[in-house]
Order: C-alpha cells, then sequence, then structure tokens
C-alpha cells in the first residue's frame, strides 16, 4: 500500500500532511505520526508524484471586496486534494458550503488555534486542552481553566472531527464553527467576551491584514470561527493497521489476537462505535457518573428529556489507546479498564441504554477483553503533529 505527502500552503509555511489510498511517497513505519513542520521544503525521498501547491499567483491576485462584509475576488481555489489529502481508511472530506477551504485560512486558523490571547488572561488557547502532542487531547481527567477552574469534562481529541455531526459530550453543537466559539466565552474555560476579543485582535495588524485577505472583513467572530474550524479539518488520522488490513489488502497488517478482537468488535461494538470512524455520534448512558449526586445532566442538558439523563456522545475510537485517560469525565486512566466496564454492560442505572445491555449478555471473557485493547490499539495510525506558528 502507498501513501504521500500533500502540502497545505499557508501564509510563507507550508503543513505536510499524510494521505491515503493511491497516492505515493515516502513510507511512515506503523503507529509513527507523519510531523507537521512549517517549512516550504519539498519532502525528501522517494515520491513518485507529490501534490503540488497552487501556483504563488493564485494566492496573490486579489481585490478588494466591491461591497463591505463580501469576500475579496480571488483566483478560483486550489482543489481540495492539493490542500488536504485524506488517509487510507476515512470517508472523503466533507466542506461546508459557507466555509470553503483555502491555504490561507487554515493558516489564520492555526494562529488563532495556538494563540492564548484567545482567552481573558492570555494563558490558555485551544491547544492548551487538544494538544497536538498528546494526539491533540489532553493527558489528565478534565482540564483546567481560566484562574485555575477545573471543568466538568475530559478534553476529546480533535483528531477526525470534520466528519462529527455532533460536538461536546453532549452534543450540544453540530458543526466546527459552532463548537469553536463556546469555549472561548465559557467562564471556567478561557472566560473571554468575544466583543472584547474581537477588538482586541483587531488591534494587530498581521490579524487585520489576514481577515481581509481571507474574508474581506475586519476581523469578526463568525470569521474566527470559521477559519479555527477549517484548521481543524485538516486534522486526520487514518492508515492505522486496521485501514490497510481492511482497504490495503495486507493480510499481515493486525496480529492474530487484533483479527479475533475485530470479529469481536464487529459482533458486540459496530453498532455504535461504527466504522470507518468509529462512532455513530449518538448519545448512550453507560452508566459512568451515575452514582454521583446530582448524577451528570448529559444529553438531557440539552433536550431537557428525563430520558437522555446521563447520556453522552459516543466517542470515535480512533487513536483511543493514545488518548487517555477515558469517558466524559475522564474517570477511568487506562484503556483495558475501559474495555472492562464496556464488556460489562457499563454500570447499572435506570437510564442504562438496551445497547449496554445486550453486550453484557454476551459474557465477554477475560480474552476476549485482551484481544479488543489489542485491536483498538490497531486504530493507531497516521496523524499530523502541528508546531505553533510565530504570533503576530
Amino acid at each position: 500500500m502507498k501513501h504521500c505527502w500533500a502540502m497545505v500552503v499557508g501564509i510563507g509555511v507550508a503543513v505536510l500532511v499524510g494521505c491515503g489510498e493511491g497516492g505515493s511517497g515516502p513510507k511512515t513505519p506503523t503507529g509513527k505520526q507523519p510531523s507537521v513542520q512549517t517549512t516550504t521544503e519539498q519532502p525528501l525521498g522517494g515520491a513518485e508524484k507529490q501534490a503540488q501547491p497552487p501556483p504563488a499567483e493564485a494566492e496573490k491576485q486579489q481585490a478588494s471586496p466591491s461591497e463591505p462584509g463580501k469576500p475579496p475576488a480571488t483566483a478560483q481555489a486550489p482543489p481540495l486534494d492539493q490542500i488536504v489529502q485524506v488517509p487510507l481508511g476515512l470517508p472523503p472530506l466533507p466542506i461546508p458550503a459557507d466555509n470553503p477551504m483555502t491555504p490561507e485560512k487554515i493558516e489564520l486558523g492555526r494562529m488563532l488555534y495556538f494563540d492564548k490571547r484567545l482567552s481573558r488572561d492570555g494563558t490558555i488557547s485551544c491547544a492548551t486542552c487538544h494538544d497536538p502532542q498528546k494526539a491533540w487531547a489532553e493527558d489528565t481527567p478534565v482540564s483546567t481553566g481560566f484562574k485555575g477552574q477545573k471543568g466538568e469534562f475530559n478534553s476529546p481529541t480533535v483528531i477526525n472531527t470534520a466528519y462529527a455531526t455532533s460536538l461536546f459530550w453532549d452534543g450540544r453543537a453540530s458543526s466546527l464553527e459552532e463548537q469553536a466559539l463556546g469555549p472561548m466565552e465559557n467562564p471556567i474555560e478561557m472566560a473571554h467576551d468575544l466583543d472584547e476579543l474581537v477588538k482586541q485582535l483587531s488591534e494587530i495588524p498581521k490579524y487585520k491584514e489576514m481577515f481581509q485577505k481571507v474574508f474581506g472583513t475586519d476581523v469578526t467572530k463568525e470569521g474566527m470561527a470559521k477559519a479555527i474550524a477549517a484548521f481543524e479539518r485538516t486534522v486526520l488520522s487514518g492508515n492505522s493497521p486496521y485501514d490497510r488490513y481492511t482497504k490495503g489488502n495486507d493480510p499481515n497488517a493486525l496480529t492474530e489476537a487484533q483479527k479475533r478482537g475485530l470479529d469481536l468488535f464487529e459482533q458486540h461494538c459496530a453498532v455504535c462505535h461504527t466504522p470507518p470512524l468509529f462512532s455513530n455520534y449518538r448519545f448512550f448512558n453507560a452508566g459512568i457518573g451515575m452514582d454521583k449526586d446530582p448524577p451528570p445532566a448529559g444529553r438531557k442538558a440539552v433536550t431537557g428529556k428525563d430520558d437522555d439523563l446521563g447520556k453522552f456522545r459516543v466517542p470515535p475510537l480512533r487513536e483511543v489507546a493514545k488518548t487517555a485517560p477515558y469517558f466524559h469525565d475522564g474517570s477511568v486512566a487506562t484503556l483495558e479498564e475501559a474495555v472492562a466496564i464496556m464488556a460489562d454492560g457499563g454500570k447499572d442505572n435506570p437510564n442504562l441504554s438496551p445497547m449496554m445491555k445486550a453486550v453484557r449478555e454476551a459474557k465477554l471473557t477475560e480474552e476476549n477483553r485482551k484481544d479488543l485493547v489489542e485491536f483498538l490499539k490497531a486504530l493507531s495510525g497516521e496523524y499530523p503533529i502541528v508546531q505553533p506558528p510565530e504570533l503576530p
């Protein structure tokens, strides 16, 4: 199986992103993440064909907007597969019609993602809780926010959120654009006032220049959300041993234990953790935290329905071996313990989802559980590790 590198060309940088089936180029050992660097150099060695960045003139041909608030007139945007290539095993990348991907927008999003000025006291960025060096998540049960406050939830990974139909553990956002602004104004997280933040960034000449170039407007909160979302859509993981086994026709990509685990997973887990993203993005009660007083509201906080008490979004499982601790509250430290809880059918409570009861009835053995853990490790593939940019 071959894979390649594409270049996401930003403002003076190129982001190298691993791609999937049908490409060609330098190979990366199983389980290693391709490093995404701020460099203009081409990938080295062995490339039969590499996606080319758009011509420099295409990036420069911009005119002032004819009306305030209208995006600048530009040359036709490069094809999506020249901006980011989807790794082996993932479906085509969904892009909202009102937020097309461009290299300049991705670079603006990268800057905002790492900029701690998005928090009121200048100490917290998106990357603080969704760290590229930690599989785009955090290795603590819950995050520490403004003035040391602790949140209620474990920070989920950004990886493959481009495909998510619900975001946050309770699903209160339906798109990356909608999700992006929430933490900025949450008093426990970044605690900023969005109008004040817009004024603050508007005083930075580079940000003013980039917003005009990308959106044809001054700095806006809508533009911030769109730029961050565009950047996050480049954070993809695929080309895992599972993908090479099922899509790349490599019978040796999985160990025998992982093959047994795959069979068990397909029988007992895949209805909720549906491939290829390993989530159906729906909401279920597995009993985690339901022994607390009061129990966690979960999805009920959004719908107001009693039946939704304690229901949380099914977490996607790609890179799950690298995103401990687990569950919405980060209360489980190891993958082995998390699998054991799910194999036991969750924790009893009046709202326990029927799917959990069905797993319990399967009476999975200790050997079954070990094989499931090994299979989940085979969902670790290749994802970009992005370095912080130089901020204006």
